[in-house]
């Protein structure tokens, strides 16, 4: 019987732009997933809102998320992370999922270039054992594929198709897609440089949310 998907879309949300929610649209029909969990982060490890660059609180980007993600009855917000507190291991956090969503089965999503750095990130042997990976990629993207981007500390324990674009894990079963997606120019920093000059985010994050994170006062108090 094939189990249903649900896919774990992890990330500071700082803020949250469309570029995200198409993104996470295209994924759900692409791998035509029951769902697409947003799951912002508490304190991401490799993020400490220094240099300039702050990380609005947590209340305050769950609740733009939230409000984001509202009106699509495919998309739903897990606050766990947050309410956890701490620093966000995405390990910790998908060995949660894994139990709280069963019997379906998480996929986590995330982009190429965040997939080259799992090497570092806290037991990526697990991760990749626990999870199937849907590995985004947007135009002009074309010089590479998903076993270049594989991190060597995995490499033995994943199976690559011949073409490169996916693979599978040779003791659980978990599988590696790479995912073309839309390419949207929108970035969460690029909106933080916008709202530091003075500039509108209109069209760049939700009307939902653009009131809220204009006025916030997080983004120009530096």
């Amino acid at each position: 019987m094939t189990r249903s998907l649900t896919g774990v879309f992890g990330g500071t949300f700082n803020p949250i732009h469309l570029g995200h929610l198409r993104a996470a649209q295209e994924v759900t029909e692409q791998l035509e997933l029951d769902r697409v969990l947003f799951v912002p982060s508490a304190q991401p490890p490799h993020k400490d809102g220094t240099c300039g660059d702050p990380i609005a609180p947590a209340a305050l980007r769950l609740a733009w998320v939230r409000a984001a993600a509202a009106d699509n009855p495919h998309f739903a917000v897990d606050a766990l992370e947050i309410e956890r507190g701490g620093t966000s291991y995405t390990v910790e956090t998908l060995r949660a999922l894994t139990e709280e969503l069963a019997p379906n089965e998480p996929v986590f999503v995330i982009g190429c270039d965040a997939f080259a750095e799992m090497g570092t990130w806290r037991e990526p042997e697990a991760l990749f054992a626990l999870t199937h990976f849907a590995v985004m990629t947007r135009p002009p993207v074309a010089d590479g594929r998903l076993r270049d981007w594989l991190p060597k500390c995995v490499s033995d324990a994943v199976e690559m198709a011949p073409d490169g674009r996916s693979g599978r894990h040779r003791e659980t079963g978990k599988w590696l897609r790479s995912l073309e997606i839309l390419a949207l120019d929108v970035s969460s920093s690029g909106i933080r440089r916008r709202l530091r000059s003075g500039l509108s985010v209109r069209y760049f994050v939700p009307e939902t949310v653009r009131d809220a994170v204009e006025k916030c006062g997080v983004y120009t108090s530096t």
